[in-house]
């Protein structure tokens, strides 16, 4: 899938949108969720054009997959969502939720969030 440059998360990145901005760094930009679904809710985007993590894993060189992901725990980390815990979630393609084709993790936190996919 081709990279959507006129999709949201592009948009924020460009400053065409507003944003609550937690954290930012060369690699990413972290900011909170406009429908929390947490008490914290807080989504961390990759400074750069990935429709997925499919598209990152294969396609970001070494310096941009670690500086996500230590920008993705120093945000954690702001948050003050270490100690009691947190959830990460990346949804990959749409059976699994993802809305935005622009890859990002939510990170949510803030009380007990229950299993992760319910029994049947």
């Amino acid at each position: 899938m081709a990279y959507d440059r006129n999709n949201i998360f592009a948009r924020i990145l460009r400053g065409e949108l507003p944003c609550t901005k937690v954290y930012e760094d060369d690699y990413c930009l972290a900011f909170h969720d406009i429908s929390p679904q947490a008490p914290v809710h807080v989504l961390v985007i990759p400074k750069a054009e990935y429709v997925d993590f499919y598209s990152f894993a294969s396609q970001a060189p070494a310096d941009m997959v670690a500086g996500y992901m230590a920008g993705i725990s120093k945000t954690a980390r702001i948050l003050g969502v270490e100690a009691d815990g947190f959830r990460l979630i990346a949804n990959n393609g749409r059976d699994a939720g993802q809305i935005v084709d622009h890859l990002h993790f939510h990170i949510c936190a803030g009380r007990d969030l229950g299993r992760m996919i319910a029994e049947e």
